[in-house]
């Protein structure tokens, strides 16, 4: 049984940036940038649906919920960059061993009614978020989250409820990509900003408690949209894409050439402050995680950007004239060795291949981790769309081919009841399949990722290709 319904609000002007209202365009122009149309076509509509199909069969340890968030203009809008579309969560309930709903829901915030992030007097008004770029649970709150905000919280079933800002405490934005010690249950995250104070960070306890924060000196106005967290450091990426008023896109940052590329490294907490690294120029979003190696340096890795990459990836972001057939054409697994003894940094490319959406055993973040599952993209010998599942120790990889239509969203490792190989779990990732024109959520093993799926969910519809999700189990 499936219920429909359409968003109140959908066709309002939803922006993340000081020219909101000049966000949208709904004149005769039929050119669709590409992040409208095939895999990340938006749907219309909201849709719940019961008794889902399941091919394979779950393992019964899966019990809980499975959220993805992505970006959905409503009808009729045409954000000027893909990430100023609306958030739309979408959510599969798994449990003794049956899949028992689907949905999908906007995230109702202010600029889903069309407030803009910068009001007409000057001021910010950080409820005003698209909340379409990540999903987390922490002590028993859903958080839907875009870095320019406060987060959002939504029911278990996907019910806005509000902005949240941990009782008053958290007076600025917080980052998409919080990080959470698998020992102490503590949850890091920091807020950035292109005006003083650039950086701020933020540690809340496992009972949901902001317990710390402090201004991060040092920090530029960059565009710093994940960090690192270590045993005993976080880790601060300060790369040359930097505040610039004249990028009109709604995503105010330009790649600067006169810009110092640099990693700090903090303890953890803010105890002291910052020792800033100069790296080679390059940009990052997304940290796959940062450890410490047995001679106490800090290891850093993560997908990387030089600069071409990054404007031809940006000009896909913008929908800009010649930009590539797909997202990301030229990020590639990096590592970062810092040293503090020296004071020095080495880096060096670990593979060839287009990858983002890189994800770890989260058990592991802050520790040195064997396995890394990615997206990979066409190019660099790849034909298609594929998972690819890296071992640190061995060099080898594993390449999961999409078959022809379809495209993997970011992989979610969940750990098998009775596992304890750091691989004994689960890999979930949601499918776009444009020649059916309908999603899945498969299950695949996580020890062999080219094996047939454990799995699949059969969705009521195409769920368009979105950004990150959660696994949040009932337990």
């Amino acid at each position: 049984m499936t219920d429909t319904h359409t968003a109140a609000g959908a066709g309002a002007d939803i922006g993340t940036g000081a020219d909101a209202k000049a966000s949208a365009n709904t004149d005769a122009d039929h050119h669709q940038p590409p992040y409208l149309i095939g895999h990340f076509a938006p749907v219309p509509d909201e849709v719940t649906a019961w008794d889902l199909t399941v091919r394979g069969a779950l393992p019964p340890e899966l019990s809980g919920r499975y959220f993805r968030n992505g970006h959905n203009p409503g009808p009729g809008q045409k954000p000027t960059h893909w990430f100023r579309g609306a958030g739309m969560l979408h959510g599969v309930r798994l449990g003794g061993g049956r899949a028992e709903w689907y949905r999908n829901r906007w995230v109702r915030t202010p600029a889903l009614e069309g407030a803009p992030l910068v009001r007409d007097d000057g001021t910010v008004d950080l409820t005003a978020s698209v909340a379409g770029t990540h999903v987390i649970e922490h002590a028993g709150r859903i958080l839907a989250l875009q870095e320019a905000n406060l987060p959002f919280e939504v029911s278990p079933e996907l019910d806005t409820i509000g902005a949240y800002d941990f009782r008053g405490r958290l007076t600025t934005a917080m980052t998409a990509h919080p990080k959470k010690d698998p020992e102490t249950g503590e949850l890091h995250f920091f807020g950035y900003s292109h005006l003083a104070p650039h950086l701020t960070y933020y540690v809340a306890d496992e009972q949901g408690e902001l317990i710390r924060s402090r201004v991060v000196p040092g920090a530029g106005p960059t565009l710093m949209h994940d960090f690192g967290l270590t045993a005993h450091h976080t880790v601060w990426l300060d790369l040359p894409v930097v505040f610039d008023a004249e990028e009109h896109s709604g995503i105010p940052y330009r790649w600067s050439d006169t810009y110092r590329p640099r990693i700090g490294v903090m303890p953890r907490g803010g105890s002291a402050d910052p020792v800033w690294y100069e790296v080679e120029a390059g940009a990052m979003i997304h940290v796959t995680n940062a450890y410490e190696d047995a001679a106490g340096r800090i290891v850093v890795e993560g997908p990387r950007y030089d600069r071409s990459s990054w404007e031809s990836s940006w000009k896909w972001w913008t929908g800009a004239p010649g930009h590539p057939p797909v997202p990301d054409v030229g990020s590639m697994r990096h590592r970062w060795v810092l040293d503090p003894a020296t004071g020095t940094a080495r880096e060096e490319r670990l593979d060839s291949l287009v990858t983002e959406f890189a994800t770890i055993n989260e058990a592991l973040t802050g520790s040195a981790h064997r396995y890394t599952y990615t997206v990979a993209f066409p190019g660099a010998g790849l034909e298609r769309y594929a998972l690819v599942k890296y071992d640190a120790l061995t060099g080898q990889r594993q390449i999961a081919d999409a078959e022809p239509g379809r495209m993997y969203g970011e992989p979610y490792f969940v750990p098998a009841a009775e596992g304890t190989a750091e691989d004994d779990g689960y890999l979930m990732t949601l499918v776009s399949d444009l020649a059916r024109d309908a999603s899945e959520l498969l299950i695949l093993s996580a020890r062999d990722i080219t094996r047939p799926p454990v799995a699949a969910v059969e969705l009521p519809r195409r769920v368009p290709t979105g950004i990150h999700g959660s696994w949040i189990p009932d337990a």
